[in-house]
């Protein structure tokens, strides 16, 4: 991929006005796109934008930018369900496959202590395990990680291969979670959506993998959750600056094929 062929594409949408007016968040979104392509980019995140079911949106702001950093290629994480039956059988297997991710046990419950005061954030918060603390200082804001896709034709090959259905809502969160446990400052992530009809959530980082829990809110509730759990962070802002700014594709090549260059 050559410097200066690729566009992120942006999306967000609230109402009641915008996000720093003190407007409900409704939707967000990217993708990365060639010149060619933007238009139906820019479609894609218009009618996601549109049709979301925390509401109808008075704000929609979507832009785009030239990438102007060579994108890095990553492999998706490892995928696994994990199947509940209620929020709190849920919230007992995510407290667990973060302690085996590496996140001590009184982080884990002081975090969750905190999760309904920062469930309206419209990005993630920081929690360092070994003080217990939120350190990105950003406030409603959160931290937003941006600038991330799949390849569609390589997605579906992914999930063919895992049978799984093409699902843009298990692609996003994948490609997400994939680029943030990258960084060798994240333990885990902890992640449920703020759409009311969505109740799967999922605990990622790299000695777990994906784990997909496939109850960890009720029905109706618009309230979501997204900690990064972080250690050994030296340097806040280069690590914002990864998650932020950092251009990143996930690619997948199934095992055992071999490869002819």
């Amino acid at each position: 991929m050559s410097k200066g062929d690729f566009y992120s594409v942006r999306m967000r949408a609230s109402e009641d006005g915008a996000h720093e007016l003190g407007g409900k968040h409704i939707s967000g979104g990217e993708l990365i796109s060639t010149y060619d392509n933007l238009k139906n980019a820019v479609n894609v995140l218009l009618e996601k934008a549109l049709t979301h079911s925390r509401g109808t949106p008075d704000f929609l702001q979507i832009q785009f930018e030239l990438i102007d950093k060579p994108i890095t290629k990553l492999r998706p994480l490892p995928i696994g369900t994990n199947e509940v039956e209620s929020v709190k059988e849920g919230h007992s297997i995510a407290q667990s496959l973060l302690e085996i991710a590496g996140v001590p046990r009184k982080c884990i419950e002081k975090a969750f202590e905190q999760i309904t005061e920062n469930s309206g954030l419209r990005g993630a918060i920081l929690f360092d395990i070994r003080s217990s603390v939120r350190i990105d200082n950003r406030n409603e804001k959160g931290v937003r990680v941006s600038r991330m896709d799949w390849l569609t034709t390589n997605f579906d090959k992914w999930s063919d291969h895992h049978k799984i259905t093409p699902s843009l809502r298990v692609k996003e969160a994948l490609v997400l979670a994939t680029k943030v446990s990258q960084h060798p400052a994240t333990v885990a992530e902890l992640c449920w959506s703020d759409d009311p009809e969505y109740i799967t959530g999922y605990v990622a980082g790299k000695k777990i993998g994906y784990q997909r829990i496939t109850r960890l809110k009720e029905y109706g509730d618009e309230r979501g959750c997204r900690i990064f759990f972080v250690d050994g962070l030296s340097d806040l802002h280069a690590y914002i600056e990864y998650l932020e700014k950092q251009p990143i594709f996930v690619e997948w090549e199934e095992e055992n094929v071999t490869r002819i260059n």
